[in-house]
């Protein structure tokens, strides 16, 4: 069994437990039986514009038994960076899930047209205008850090087609600036760390459905992982890959299944 390897185990969610709206089949059911086995949780998630609570929310409403605690966000693992970092002021280019997760780390928000800011803080945001690109340009030009939540190019919408992601916007403002990001969510080094300390460390496992994200944060910090083919990525697109899955399953029952 897959399980007895590990203490921690760190979920990707959407293609792995859900798809929009949707569970994936056996999904919960996996989740279940790694809590009866006494294993450690956590779900990850480059989404900064969800708040925990309206993560988990959504998890148990597909059948997987979540707790905010258990989850960790990419808004939540930037807001760590900046307090690292003693950042005490940001304009925010991101909606509710990042703004919360900044403010509760005492990071003042700036709104308007600010003259000047300790950082630019871009995330997925569904209201975006020109207006936000053109200040929060302006703002790094100043001298603002710019710090990004994630840089996915890309949103898995309903139906299979993509929307801008976080990486999208971003884009924009780095080719204004010429001024290239910190970027902390997957595939970057903080929002791992951050997972395995919520799932209480020891030797972690990463579960996921995207190669250039969950499972090449994984390699990059030395850890094993496994990528399921309910999501983003066949056994086609693993062909070439340098650094590839210690698994490959169909789904997630493989986690937990004997002999």
């Amino acid at each position: 069994m897959i399980a007895e390897g590990y203490d921690a185990f760190l979920f990707d969610l959407d293609g792995v437990l859900y798809r929009a709206s949707e569970p994936i089949p056996g999904a919960a059911e996996a989740v279940g039986a790694l809590r009866a086995l006494g294993k450690r949780l956590a779900f990850l998630t480059n989404n900064s514009a969800r708040t925990p609570e309206e993560v988990a929310a959504h998890l148990r409403s597909v059948g997987v038994e979540a707790a905010p605690d258990e989850v960790e966000t990419s808004a939540l693992s930037t807001a760590g960076f900046l307090r690292a970092r003693d950042v005490s002021s940001a304009y925010v280019v991101g909606e509710r899930g990042l703004r919360d997760a900044l403010s509760a780390a005492g990071v003042r928000l700036l709104d308007g047209e600010p003259a000047a800011a300790d950082a630019v803080v871009v995330g997925w945001d569904r209201q975006v205008d020109y207006e936000k690109l053109r200040v929060a340009s302006v703002l790094v030009q100043r001298g603002a850090r710019l710090v990004a939540s994630n840089a996915d190019p890309s949103y898995p919408a309903p139906g299979g087609l993509a929307w801008p992601g976080a990486g999208a916007i971003l884009a924009a403002i780095e080719a204004t600036t010429g001024i290239e990001a910190d970027v902390v969510g997957k595939p970057n080094e903080p929002i791992f760390r951050a997972g395995l300390e919520r799932a209480g460390g020891g030797r972690p496992l990463v579960i996921g459905d995207r190669l250039e994200t969950d499972i090449e944060g994984a390699a990059r910090l030395g850890w094993d992982s496994m990528l399921v083919l309910t999501g983003i990525a066949s056994r086609a697109d693993l062909r070439g890959v340098a650094a590839p899955p210690t698994y490959v399953a169909e789904d997630l029952s493989a986690l937990v299944a004997t002999g």
